[in-house]
């Protein structure tokens, strides 16, 4: 049997092991280089970067990814935003570490100080020259691309205050590092061994948390210590705002499976804008490594989006995806800008044709839309969106573009931190402290407004299950898609032009529709992701023979095999109008007119385009992406359909059949029969659902600690969330003679058999009240709390079992059950 010091209820495994090894023999790379540097003046170049660059990807780039992911399955907020976000940190350096390393450049010669000089040339002989010269660091990395990741490496070393005392160290450690690290780029060498130390100092802590995290993990039991003690309560920032109440009650309707991704979300669009707003202001010539930063930091922002996904959450998830579209377009944009050397006069001309980025701006007022009744804080930080938006419109003057773009990433970005420090904040702690600001319009109001359009406004259609969450990121890709290829005969003859818009189709039409085609997948409807897999297709297509085509100078005989590819399109697109019949006439419109837009691809690959009715064709594919993104998103957030997407063309037909035979055995409670069944089963290991006073139950004996983990499983319900334990009265706690007060005692005696729970510190008597084995797999490692239902038929089954582990049948998240077939179901 276990000891008092016994761990919780369930067992997953502890992926802060591996972040934070991660990070620690990451920074240990880092120390060996730094303190090379310092000793020899010679500067890692060539292959040693290279190594260096592939091993920080590998380990702080990918495993610190692996430990984020299992973060977010454990339900853990914090230990998975900063594990991906460090990884997109390690990720970034090492890819710079690359680029450089393939690049070969030279260290930077340059002279000693004076004084330095005149203590030399007393010990030179004659033959040596006095122009003595020393090698520096060559200043690889811009140092102001460390400067979002120190102010949010500090937000995380403070917010993992309110967990434990191990991670602020390690966190903190990271944030002093990135500091000297980015004052040793500009070539103080005293600078890299201070970073050399407090890396050393990194992988210290990070090998002694690992270590308290893996004797946590193997023995049940907090052997080192450092976790589970806090340097403050996270209740000291701030008291509970009853304004984001009703936030908070959204929040808690989607499923709790996974932890919240929205503080890694907000964490990614601090980094991105960062970048751009100091590249906006001229203080990078190329975009090379800036581009490598922030493709690194989408990716950790798609996964932000993914698990917004798998939690339910359409709005975030179609929020994240947008902005992660928006910042790669926009990096590999202003890469490719700035590798073109080519007139001002010749760029404008160029940029002038593209309008993409307007349907980026219409996206950005549709998600305005989907926040009006969130918070106000949510509300601003879209509108800033919006601004971003407009300030990237490239028919703006080249004088007045870039500071307009760095002044609006400048805002977004200060906005942005504050965003992440209150998500961080709020999601740790489970209630609103940091202020957020209340709902703009309440739900009904929205509702009413979006509704007008409706015929029938009396009624409120239920959301078909085969719309999913990632409807409108679909939509929002495809048409981004479009509206980026849609241009004149004149303009594909202007190489600028040709090679501007290969990023802005080929990511948003093939890279994101395929991460879109991921989502569909994961959401399980009827036909999977076939649309967007096919429409991936579409638009790679579309990239590689129209723009890069051009720049190539295909063949003819090239282009002929263009034409059979697109007879292929057509046909598999026909096969997708049968599709969108099955689900709505919004989408059978898109599929429809894509097919005449494959006709003109088609004829673009006989020299036979007609480019006006190909412009016309393409700017309706877009206007139907805008509505559809626009309803998908409505209808998602209040689960109704808002806003009409048009019934099914083709509808299946029901086939009437018998009642089906229950999944499960089902007892009449009014038997003894029927109790004594339920009560062998429970004995042999079963999961059963009992009334109680309250809702439905899931129930486990005490005696099979693997029936407890099935309710785990079953439930879907986070580890850190402990089951508590049910009696069936009072006089059971008396002969189990626990430590009680007097006044406790009262107490319960008063109160049970009710709905009221108390949480009393665990020992030896609840081996005498009949928990033995599983006293590890119920409440906390120090406490567990006890309910005595007023309900007669649970009463006699405890009565019977001894005490069972109970928690409402419901999956994690999802509603109480009220009914016994909600509990069969």
């Amino acid at each position: 049997m276990a000891s008092s010091d016994g761990f919780p209820a369930s067992f997953y495994g502890e992926p802060g092991v591996l972040g934070m090894l991660s990070n620690g023999i990451s920074a240990f790379l880092v120390l060996l280089q730094n303190f090379h540097t310092a000793h020899t003046g010679t500067a890692p170049a060539g292959v040693e970067n290279i190594l260096a660059g592939v091993h920080l990807i590998l380990i702080g780039g990918v495993c610190q990814l692996v430990a984020g992911m299992l973060s977010f399955r454990k339900y853990d907020h914090l230990s998975g935003t900063a594990f991906i976000g460090y990884a997109a940190l390690w990720g970034s350096y090492g890819a710079t570490r690359i680029y450089f390393g393939a690049s070969a450049q030279t260290p930077t010669i340059v002279p000693l100080p004076a004084q330095i000089m005149n203590n030399l040339s007393t010990n030179m002989t004659s033959n040596m020259s006095l122009t003595a010269t020393v090698v520096i660091p060559v200043c690889h990395v811009p140092p102001f691309l460390f400067l979002p990741y120190i102010l949010l490496s500090f937000l995380l070393a403070f917010c993992s205050a309110t967990v434990n005392y191990i991670m602020p160290l390690v966190f903190g450690a990271i944030t002093a590092t990135l500091v000297f690290e980015a004052v040793g780029l500009v070539a103080s060498s005293w600078a890299l061994v201070v970073s050399g130390v407090l890396e050393l100092l990194i992988l210290i802590f990070a090998i002694y948390g690992s270590a308290a995290l893996l004797g946590k993990g193997l023995t049940q039991r907090l052997v080192l210590k450092g976790f589970g003690t806090p340097l403050f309560n996270v209740l000291l920032l701030g008291t509970t705002n009853s304004g984001s109440a009703q936030k908070i009650g959204q929040e808690k309707k989607k499923n709790t499976k996974y932890a919240e991704p929205m503080a890694l979300g907000f964490f990614c669009d601090t980094v991105a804008p960062f970048i751009f707003a100091f590249y906006s202001f001229g203080y990078m010539k190329s975009f090379g490594v800036g581009v490598a930063w922030v493709s690194i930091i989408t990716v950790a922002q798609l996964f932000s989006s993914y698990y917004a996904h798998l939690r339910q959450d359409c709005y975030h998830t179609t929020k994240f995806g947008l902005h992660a579209t928006y910042w790669l377009i926009k990096a590999w944009d202003e890469f490719v800008l700035s590798a073109l050397v080519l007139e001002d006069g010749k760029v404008a001309s160029g940029r002038e044709a593209m309008v993409g980025n307007w349907l980026f701006v219409m996206a950005g007022v549709m998600l305005c839309v989907g926040s009006l009744n969130t918070d106000v804080l949510e509300l601003i930080h879209n509108m800033l969106f919006v601004l971003l938006t407009l300030s990237t419109i490239p028919q703006i003057a080249l004088q007045g573009y870039y500071i307009f773009f760095g002044v609006a990433c400048s805002l977004f970005t200060a906005a942005f931190l504050y965003c992440t420090f209150s998500r961080l904040i709020n999601t740790i702690a489970e209630k609103s402290l940091i202020p957020v600001g209340p709902q703009p319009i309440s739900s009904e109001m929205l509702k009413k407004a979006l509704m007008c359009c409706r015929a029938n406004q009396g009624d409120q259609e239920a959301l078909p299950q085969t719309d999913q969450g990632s409807d409108a990121l679909f939509y929002i890709s495809n048409g981004v898609a479009a509206l980026s290829a849609l241009h004149a005969h004149s303009s594909s003859l202007n190489p600028v032009f040709l090679h501007l818009t290969v990023p802005w189709v080929l990511i948003s039409g093939a890279i994101i529709q395929a991460y879109v085609s991921r989502l569909q997948f994961t959401g399980g409807g009827r036909f999977g992701s076939v649309i967007p897999t096919i429409y991936v297709a579409v638009w790679a297509t579309w990239t590689w023979f129209r723009f890069s085509g051009n720049l190539l100078q295909l063949s003819a005989e090239a282009a002929y095999g263009f034409t059979a590819g697109a007879i292929a399109l057509l046909v598999f697109n026909a096969f997708l109008m049968l599709i969108a019949a099955y689900r709505n006439l919004v989408l059978l419109f898109l599929t429809s007119v894509m097919e005449v837009v494959l006709v003109c691809f088609l004829l673009s690959t006989l020299q036979r385009l007609p480019y006006g009715f190909e412009i016309a064709m393409l700017a309706l594919f877009s206007i139907i992406c805008i509505y559809g993104a626009l309803a998908s998103l409505v209808n998602c957030i209040f689960s109704n359909r808002l806003l009409p997407m048009g019934p099914p063309l083709i509808k299946e037909k029901v086939r009437w059949e018998s009642v089906p035979e229950l999944p499960c055995p089902v007892a009449n409670s009014r038997l003894t029969s029927s109790l004594m069944k339920i009560a062998g089963l429970l004995e042999e290991g079963g999961v059963c659902g009992v009334p109680t006073d309250t809702v439905y139950a899931l129930a486990a004996s005490c005696k099979n600690h693997r029936a407890i983990e099935n309710i785990y499983n079953i439930k879907d319900r986070p580890a850190e969330k402990p089951i508590c334990i049910c009696i069936s009265n009072v006089e059971q706690l008396v002969e189990a003679k626990p430590p009680f007060s007097p006044l406790l005692w009262e107490f319960m005696r008063n109160v049970y058999p009710g709905g009221i729970s108390c949480i009393v510190s665990k020992g030896d008597w609840l081996f005498k009240l009949g928990v033995g084995p599983a006293y590890d797999r119920v409440g906390t490692k120090d406490s567990i709390m006890i309910r005595v239902p007023d309900h007669t038929v649970t009463g006699h089954l405890c009565d019977i079992t001894g005490p069972l582990a109970i928690t409402s049948a419901n999956p994690s998240g999802e509603p109480d059950s009220t009914h016994h077939t909600m509990v069969i179901n």
